[in-house]
């Protein structure tokens, strides 16, 4: 059970990131479709659970180290291949933008600094940090994590015994398509996570379990945050850049600096986590390795004017319909229970 529990949290948090904690992939993807959104919810978990499944189960059978090796289990071809490994990479780059730009949204929502002073400060500071040795702060997301999912459950069972007239106000539809596009590039950035926890994986059986708590685990958080939401008129959570951050701090005030802190260390790790990954992949030399913290840094800042909403409601729906290929391959593919005995 402890193992159970502990890929759960590490992929939890592959997924719980500052988009989803600060409310504004949410509100994006699900909360503007009414009533909708909560089966748009239920589907993107479920059907992420049944990924989580059968990309644990394809690794563990096939004994695959990394990508790479997963990605031969589908397609042969190279070219293909670096394309997709291309598509990864651009992801991981735009991700870091967006903690980039959330952290200089917070500061602008929360405290009235300027978005761009908050930015230029956070991308310095990560510039430094991938100077250092980046071990360290990544091991504070195992501590992070399960702050911020006990957090959110503590903050929305509170919210249900506030909460008195509910109004579920339907702006867009098309809310299963959503619910897929949120799922696939989601599910982008989580493959090379679930390869990497495959030799964390003692019991074939266990992944059956990992799967189902990952996926409940997800629609208890997110049906959460998305109650937290009809605390204030749609109108003006459309407004806001991190609309669950404005809920409490206008509702729940006397938690405001908790959440402030765990929001902001979450951003922070997510960042340096992406950041070092896409520059593990690219930096061929200290050289270029420096070369490129420099353009990340430098171009994360200048990206930061069209706000973090807007970068986040932009980019990862473009990722989102890329990845529906991959989703497709996933269910496609047929389990080899053999290879693992052999």
């Amino acid at each position: 059970m402890k193992e159970i529990i502990s890929i759960t949290l590490v992929i939890i948090g592959a997924l719980v990131g500052a988009g989803f904690a600060s409310g504004q992939e949410i509100f994006s993807f699900f909360y503007v479709y009414g009533k909708n959104g909560i089966f748009g919810i239920i589907i993107m978990c479920l059907l992420m659970g049944f990924l989580i499944y059968k990309t644990l189960k394809i690794a563990y059978l096939n004994k695959n180290d990394n990508y790479n090796d997963f990605l031969n289990e589908f397609i042969k071809n190279k070219k293909i291949n670096f394309i997709i490994s291309l598509i990864i990479n651009l992801l991981l780059l735009f991700s870091f933008y967006i903690m980039v730009a959330g952290f200089g949204a917070y500061f602008e929502q929360e405290l009235g600094i300027n978005t761009y002073i908050g930015s230029i400060g956070f991308a310095l500071f990560c510039s430094i940090v991938f100077f250092l040795n980046v071990n360290g702060v990544l091991k504070i997301s195992n501590i992070i994590v399960p702050v911020l999912i006990l957090f959110i459950v503590f903050i929305g069972i509170k919210n249900i015994f506030y909460l008195k007239d509910i109004e579920l106000i339907q702006i867009k539809n098309n809310w299963l398509n959503s619910s897929i596009i949120y799922t696939s590039y989601n599910l982008i950035l989580l493959i090379p996570v679930l390869i990497s926890l495959r030799n964390q994986i003692t019991q074939e059986k266990n992944i059956k379990y990992i799967a189902i708590f990952s996926s409940g685990l997800m629609i208890f958080l997110s049906i959460m945050i998305f109650l937290l939401l009809l605390n204030e008129n749609i109108t003006c959570l459309r407004k806001q850049e991190m609309p669950a951050v404005y809920v409490i701090s206008k509702n729940f005030s006397q938690y405001r600096n908790l959440y402030a802190f765990i929001i902001l260390a979450s951003i922070f790790t997510t960042a340096i986590s992406v950041g070092i990954g896409f520059l593990k992949n690219v930096s061929k030399s200290k050289k270029s390795y420096t070369q490129v913290v420099i353009f990340m840094c430098i171009t994360s800042v200048l990206i930061t004017k069209f706000g973090f909403s807007k970068i986040l409601n932009f980019i990862y729906p473009i990722f989102g319909y890329i990845g529906i290929i991959q989703i497709i391959l996933l269910i496609t593919k047929k389990l080899r229970n053999n290879i693992a005995k052999s």
